[in-house]
């Protein structure tokens, strides 16, 4: 099964979810779909069998395009599966006569061909004991394994996953991972939603990371977890906690900024001697570029904390003085000498006429923290 898209736009009202979204989709590809909650990956994916019926744009599948009118969409379906969030399993039915429902009423597959497919599903996903059991007998995890069982029950040639661990426990999560790991080995095509990026990083063919209202970025495994070419990527896949203060260099308010970095360590754990030394860099830069800025210059601060690997950065992007502060022979020594003591590596480049210093700080023991409480 082949799916293009081409040209996908959607909205709720007046919400634009996405839209130019553009992708190939062939037989065998691992798809997954990551980004930030709200960034429309859930609609993306009910867009590709019509339970969200796109505004505009076309997808064909096979060489069908399934949004033009009469377009036999249950037929389309038949070949693509879902497993959704919350199971959808028919709490009145036994596990066994939830998956062979469709089989028998559907594919018309006589009964005691579509038991026998059942048993083999089952056994595949690790639940054949529990066949007559009742959905509210079976965990969470068990629960999602039945869905999977019962999509399989219908011979599918691609199987769409909408965030299929969002809603258990995490100690059932790896074993739904693991089934579906199974299947995409045995060489099924998956488009798959999830925030599970360890699971995502090792399994997919392509990333389809959306933010800004479409795919803002795509690319293999290795591309988009080891090396992200775009901004908000970075952000993302590395768990970049960002604080940004932007203004004209003479309307800059010191204490204002104290006040908000203050609030992001709290908010994130970072000791105190982390903020106060992040500070007193800060201090020190903004300083020296006020006394010489005209009214219309413009600095940008931006501090960066990277839950992954703890570590702290530091970007001030200034329009005058030109050049790297730290070095001009005017700047303060002492000042020099107290901020290359607080950063393991700092370094200079200029884009636009506009200065950019970036200085990685040096850790320090996790000692006496911002606070114990968190601000939303």
């Amino acid at each position: 099964m082949v799916i293009s898209i081409r040209n996908l736009k959607k909205s709720f009202g007046n919400n634009l979810v996405f839209e130019n979204v553009n992708a190939e989709i062939n037989r065998g590809d691992v798809i997954v779909v990551i980004g930030p909650s709200g960034c429309g990956k859930s609609t993306f994916i009910r867009c590709l069998n019509l339970l969200e019926q796109p505004d505009s744009g076309e997808i064909i599948i096979d060489g069908v395009n399934i949004t033009k009118k009469n377009t036999d969409i249950d037929r389309i379906r038949q070949k693509m599966g879902m497993v959704f969030q919350n199971f959808n399993l028919f709490s009145h039915k036994t596990i066994l006569e939830n998956v062979t429902l469709a089989p028998i009423n559907v594919l018309k597959i006589p009964k005691k061909q579509a038991i026998a497919e059942t048993f083999t599903y089952l056994k595949m996903v690790g639940i054949a004991n529990r066949a007559d059991y009742m959905p509210n007998q079976l965990s969470g995890g068990q629960k999602q394994r039945a869905a999977i069982a019962r999509c399989l029950a219908m011979h599918p040639e691609i199987i769409l996953f909408d965030e299929p661990t969002s809603a258990l426990d995490p100690t059932m999560v790896d074993e739904v991972l693991s089934v579906i790991r199974k299947l995409t080995k045995s060489g099924m095509t998956c488009v798959i939603v999830t925030h599970e990026m360890n699971f995502a990083k090792n399994i997919a063919t392509m990333v389809f990371y959306m933010d800004e209202k479409g795919i803002y970025e795509r690319g293999t495994p290795e591309v988009i977890f080891n090396n992200p070419q775009r901004e908000k990527t970075k952000v993302f896949i590395n768990k970049l906690k960002v604080l940004e203060y932007e203004c004209q260099i003479k309307d800059i308010d010191i204490y204002e900024f104290v006040k908000m970095l203050t609030e992001y360590c709290q908010k994130y754990d970072l000791n105190k001697s982390e903020r106060d030394n992040i500070n007193l860099v800060i201090e020190e830069l903004i300083v020296y570029i006020i006394d010489g800025a005209k009214q219309t210059d413009h600095i940008a601060l931006t501090v960066r904390y990277n839950e992954i690997t703890g570590e702290k950065e530091i970007y001030l992007r200034y329009t005058a003085p030109d050049g790297n502060i730290i070095e001009n022979e005017s700047f303060d020594e002492i000042s020099r000498r107290l901020i290359k003591g607080f950063t393991k590596e700092i370094s200079y480049s200029q884009k636009d006429n506009t200065n950019v210093l970036k200085m990685i700080m040096k850790s320090t023991a996790a000692e006496d923290t911002c606070g114990k409480y968190k601000t939303v």
